[in-house]
């Protein structure tokens, strides 16, 4: 099918959309590509496992990363899960941080989902990070209505 073609399959109604968002990002071993900015607009993209705890995308990564220096500077970024014909795509504000070995609970949650558990690891930190926009969308037909979370409240 070439992007000009209309999609066989009817698109998915906002709460079928929203939970399969949510069912994606509990999916076990889930990763999702992390795109931040400098203070100077310069972009950074990485991908890192991911949890979903509470309502809050958990990601581990050094302190001294350039990811956590420009979320932690910014307060902000993108993530992206899922492939491109199914993306669920997040804006995130950054609610804390917390180093691995300081929150057993968080930890236990992050390791249990994300398939890696990052304790003991020097200079690691959880960032804690609270949707503040969610869209999801497999085809064209579904680009009208894509967003189903705005400014941290689900509209589905």
């Amino acid at each position: 099918m070439t992007s000009m073609q209309t999609p066989s399959v009817p698109p998915r109604d906002p709460g079928v959309r929203k939970a399969d968002a949510l069912a994606a990002l509990a999916t076990p071993a889930i990763d999702a590509w992390v795109a931040t900015a400098s203070a100077a607009g310069g972009a950074h993209l990485v991908p890192l496992s991911l949890a979903w705890v509470h309502d809050r995308v958990v990601i581990a990564l050094a302190a001294a990363s350039v990811t956590a220096a420009n979320l932690t500077a910014s307060g902000r970024a993108r993530l992206d899960v899922g492939p491109t014909r199914d993306v669920v795509m997040i804006d995130v504000e950054l609610e804390r941080a917390v180093v691995v070995d300081d929150d057993d609970e968080l930890a236990a949650s992050y390791a249990g989902q994300a398939d890696w558990d990052p304790r003991g690891t020097p200079g690691y930190v959880f960032l804690v990070l609270r949707p503040v926009r969610v869209q999801a969308w497999r085809e064209a037909n579904e680009i009208p209505g894509r967003t189903l979370m705005r400014g941290g409240a689900w509209l589905a």
